[in-house]
């Protein structure tokens, strides 16, 4: 009975008020902050469109195939010349940058784990040493760096004239026109040697797959990294001498004024890379330091405990677990040194913001359409490298019972 009545007596209680309830009030509130959002993006758009007609400037993306009329003086795997369009233009930005970015993130990621490494070596020397390159690159601004390689070691180079002779053959040279060397050209059959190459690739992790299999049963380990290395390089090797060396080397030329032929590498892109590399490796190296004291030293112990040598304690116990703490902070040091490579426009290396939102915006003054293009190149080259290193996370992440 005293149930019933309770029962009647909550359903006869009165309903809260509109304004009252969380529930109705969240929807107002959120339609409301999406009311304010879409009003402040219309506003925008009108007003830049107002001040684009008011000053006369078309809209659109048809500036893209018109002639640039201007020279780039590093357009790697784009044929570039003056009369080649902005949308051209536009390529060799991106390449420029998606290279600058790929290379820089592979060095920094080495030269960052060694020093690393080296800061908690057992080393007095070696570990000053580390310390002293973390706390001079990561407290002096990146610009002044990027000045400081490209200004100071290698403009003051002596030029090719002061270096070589008239007419002398160059297989390898370092100027203030950059480094030159001989050009390598793959003669009929060298399309085996890189088949060699995949080949050894493919074989090795084969074998990876098969010692894994084999430890968990036997306990015995068997040397991956030294069989691929063998594999990677000395398959190609042997294909390349069987096959009667089918590569020439082309060296550069020394004419008159300045070595002609062969393969350059601008200073520019030389000082550029350096800055990158040495500045985010500072970085680097202070997270895979905190990433490996984070491994519980017990760990440590255990691995000596049964025997396991130092190098093979490093890469097989401590810096697999190490990796769950360095990955997540490793992603922003990578996206770090995409987005800096922008810096570029200090030195002239031609870099998507260099030549694109720079010199194209410069000579057409389609600033919302070429800021646009460049924010997506951006926007798109860090979603993909932070969701690559996410992926990788998953994959090493630690898996509950």
């Amino acid at each position: 009975m005293a149930n019933n009545n309770s029962s009647s007596a909550a359903s006869a209680a009165p309903k809260a008020s509109f304004w009252r309830d969380p529930d109705k009030r969240a929807i107002i509130y959120q339609v409301a902050v999406v009311a304010v959002l879409a009003w402040f993006v219309y506003a925008i758009i009108n007003n830049t469109a107002t001040n684009m007609e008011q000053r006369g400037l078309a809209s659109g993306f048809g500036f893209l195939s018109t002639s640039a009329g201007f020279g780039i003086i590093s357009t790697p795997f784009v044929e570039y010349s003056e009369e080649s369009s902005y949308f051209t233009v536009f390529l060799v930005g991106l390449v420029n940058t998606i290279i600058m970015a790929f290379i820089g993130c592979v060095l920094a990621l080495i030269l960052g784990f060694i020093v690393g490494i080296a800061r908690l070596s057992s080393n007095w020397l070696v570990k000053k040493i580390a310390t002293f390159y973390i706390e001079l690159f990561r407290n002096v601004p990146l610009l002044l760096q990027i000045l400081f390689w490209y200004s100071a070691v290698l403009k003051p180079l002596p030029g090719p004239r002061e270096l070589h002779e008239a007419g002398e053959k160059v297989f390898f040279s370092i100027n203030n026109r950059g480094l030159i060397f001989a050009e390598p050209v793959g003669q009929p059959g060298f399309e085996n040697v890189w088949y060699a190459f995949f080949a050894a690739i493919i074989v090795t992790w084969v074998i990876k797959k098969w010692a894994a299999i084999r430890q968990m049963k036997t306990g015995q380990q068997f040397p991956v990294f030294l069989t691929g290395l063998v594999l990677i390089i000395g398959a190609p090797l042997v294909t390349y001498l069987v096959m009667g060396r089918p590569l020439n080397f082309e060296p550069a030329e020394m004419s008159r004024f300045s070595l002609r032929g062969g393969v350059t590498v601008i200073p520019e892109f030389v000082a550029l890379l350096l800055a990158l590399v040495v500045y985010t490796a500072s970085f680097i190296a202070e997270i895979v330091r905190a990433g490996i004291q984070a491994v519980s030293h017990g760990q440590t112990e255990a691995a000596s405990a049964l025997g396991i040598k130092p190098t093979h304690r490093m890469r097989l116990v401590v810096v697999p677990q190490a990796m769950r703490v360095i990955v997540p902070p490793l992603t922003s040091q990578f996206l770090n040194l995409t987005k800096n490579s922008s810096l570029a426009t200090a030195i002239a290396y031609p870099d998507l913001f260099s030549v694109f939102a720079g010199t194209t915006l410069n000579q057409t003054g389609q600033a919302v359409e070429i800021m646009a293009m460049t924010l997506a190149v951006y926007l798109t080259l860090s979603l993909l490298t932070s969701g690559f290193m996410n992926w990788y996370n998953s994959r090493i992440k630690l898996v509950e019972r």
